[in-house]
């Protein structure tokens, strides 16, 4: 019985079926190959290319390997040929602090998923993809967050294009894997990057922090600025500013006694003084503090600051500001946390 070649001389063979030749003359020398690393796309291919092949006449094999060998002798420099392994080459010569930040990226990716580089993001930085992509995009990306954060990210997507995301994700049943790493190594490309900021904290926060330890006519000069210049940014500068005016509509009943622990006695009875005869917010301020403590302090503050008499203005802006620093300082350490206001209209408003 003869057996006629499936691949002869006289075939044209295309680069992937020479590929495949090459690899089954590896493996079947006993060769090691690290196919995994691939794409599974292209081991997928190479699997396809394999299974075409049956018998291959002895003149086929041979000119195969021979074109294989001259062009790894014309190879004139080799290079990882990905970026995950460049890292790994050149991590030794970068400034620890560049290189630390490549491994880390290189060790969140794994045979080519991107994913955990993307579910680890902020949950913020996850909604800035939920606005700006595309609806089916964002459903992918959803649907391989965890749960709970899944739950968070919905939650602060604005609500049409949060309904149009689940609706999305019904969608979603017959997408190939291979798809879906895709997804994730564009949108790893274009959000998995945090860039090195230099300064730690956001701007209104920097501002809020100055203006916070500035003397009220200045501080109220650069806010009326502001308010013509950028209304929004104004906006959120007040709301990150915390005074003595901010201590009843913002803090709890309940905090006070802790937040005034370890406030001198003196300082707090000059601000209690300076409030009551200030205007309006000034007075409740003061009424609330003097309220959420025991009736005999309240008392003993009462009588103390109606003995003090008028406070200069400059007495009672240091004297306050220490109350209010002491109150930041409790919120900075995580003991207690101010109300929003902006969450309490929202509550009215329900």
């Amino acid at each position: 019985m003869e057996f006629q070649p499936s691949i002869s001389g006289g075939d044209t063979l295309t680069r992937r079926r020479k590929a495949a030749m090459i690899v089954q003359m590896m493996i079947s020398d006993g060769g090691s190959l690290s196919l995994s690393e691939l794409p599974e796309s292209l081991q997928e291919a190479l699997a396809g290319e394999l299974g075409a092949i049956r018998l291959v006449d002895r003149n086929t094999v041979t000119a195969v390997a021979e074109e294989f060998a001259s062009e790894l002798e014309a190879i004139g420099l080799s290079a990882p040929g990905n970026r995950d392994g460049a890292i790994m080459a050149i991590a030794d010569h970068l400034s620890p602090p560049l290189a630390e930040r490549l491994r880390a990226q290189t060790a969140a990716v794994r045979n080519g998923d991107h994913w955990p580089s993307i579910v680890n993001l902020p949950v913020e930085r996850i909604v800035s993809i939920m606005t700006a992509e595309s609806i089916e995009v964002c459903a992918v990306a959803l649907s391989k967050l965890p749960v709970a954060k899944a739950a968070e990210v919905l939650q602060k997507t604005p609500g049409e294009r949060a309904r149009r995301i689940t609706f999305a994700m019904s969608q979603t049943a017959d997408i190939t894997p291979d798809a879906v790493r895709r997804i994730g190594a564009a949108l790893a490309q274009d959000y998995g990057r945090i860039n090195e900021l230099a300064f730690e904290k956001a701007p209104v926060q920097r501002l809020g922090a100055i203006l916070n330890s500035t003397a009220t006519d200045t501080r109220e000069d650069v806010l009326e600025g502001l308010g013509a210049t950028d209304p929004n940014f104004a906006s959120d500068v007040r709301k990150a500013i915390f005074t003595f005016k901010d201590i009843a509509p913002r803090v709890k009943p309940t905090d006070i006694p802790n937040c005034i622990r370890s406030v001198d006695g003196a300082v707090l009875t000059t601000a209690i003084a300076a409030g009551l005869a200030g205007d309006e917010p000034l007075v409740k301020s003061a009424e609330f503090i003097l309220g959420s403590v025991s009736q005999r302090m309240a008392t003993q503050i009462r009588e103390d600051a109606a003995e003090l008499g008028k406070v200069k203005k400059d007495d009672a802006e240091k004297a306050m500001a220490e109350i209010t620093a002491a109150i930041r300082e409790m919120v900075d350490g995580g003991i207690i946390k101010l109300i929003d206001p902006d969450e309490e209209q929202d509550d009215e408003a329900a």
